[in-house]
């Protein structure tokens, strides 16, 4: 009798326990700068003593890593929480001085919704669509004698503000255990990239990655 009484509580509670169902995901990602995060030229400083010295600062394709839970909350949407860092190098050149080595790096704390066409957000299998919003906590470094130097003579600046991405992915595989995902994403800085108060241009790229999803 007693588990004759449990079976209403255990259908009641089974939508729960399946709106609860947490997908883990972690991806390997390529990082491509975009716009001014790929290449911005600075006019010459005031009173420059070589006019025609523009600077010119570019950023090479960098690596990442993403980690993410998702939960869905219906057949065809999920919300994503995301813990990812990246990192880029570069370099500033001008003529008639010295090339300054660069190097970007972020921590990103952020959200997104995913919306699954076909309805596979309760696996997370196949193809979605997905946007969101994050914080981004930045570290711009400059060396004139190279990272890897033993002697390194760099200066740094930290940055905090939010960005945005849009996408897309899809993930293969079955209903159970791990499955391969791949996802690509374009991300842009929304606050703090005013040129005119002396902010760093906007951190804009697209990301590849390629992970597994469980």
């Amino acid at each position: 009798m007693r588990r004759l009484a449990l079976l209403p509580l255990l259908a009641l509670l089974a939508p729960a326990a399946q709106a609860q169902e947490v997908h883990p995901s972690v991806t390997l990602d390529l990082i491509a700068p975009t716009g001014g995060f790929n290449s911005t030229t600075y006019p010459d400083y005031p009173g420059s003593q070589t006019p025609g010295s523009a600077q010119t600062e570019q950023y090479d394709v960098g690596l990442g890593v993403n980690f993410s839970l998702s939960f869905p909350t219906s057949r065809n949407l999920a919300i994503r929480l995301n813990l990812a860092g990246t990192s880029n190098t570069g370099t500033n050149t001008a003529p008639g001085y010295a090339t300054v080595d660069l190097r970007h790096s972020s921590f990103n704390l952020g959200g997104d919704l995913q919306i699954f066409p076909n309805g596979g957000a309760w696996r997370h299998r196949g193809f979605y669509l997905l946007g969101g919003l994050s914080a981004d906590f930045e570290k711009f470094e400059y060396s004139d004698n190279g990272f890897d130097s033993w002697y390194s003579d760099y200066t740094s600046v930290n940055k905090s503000r939010m960005g945005g991405e849009i996408g897309f992915g899809n993930t293969f595989g079955g209903d159970a255990g791990a499955r391969f995902t791949l996802e690509v994403t374009y991300h842009t800085s929304l606050t703090g990239h005013n040129a005119d108060a002396g902010d760093p241009p906007a951190t804009s790229y697209v990301r590849a990655g390629f992970g597994v999803t469980f």
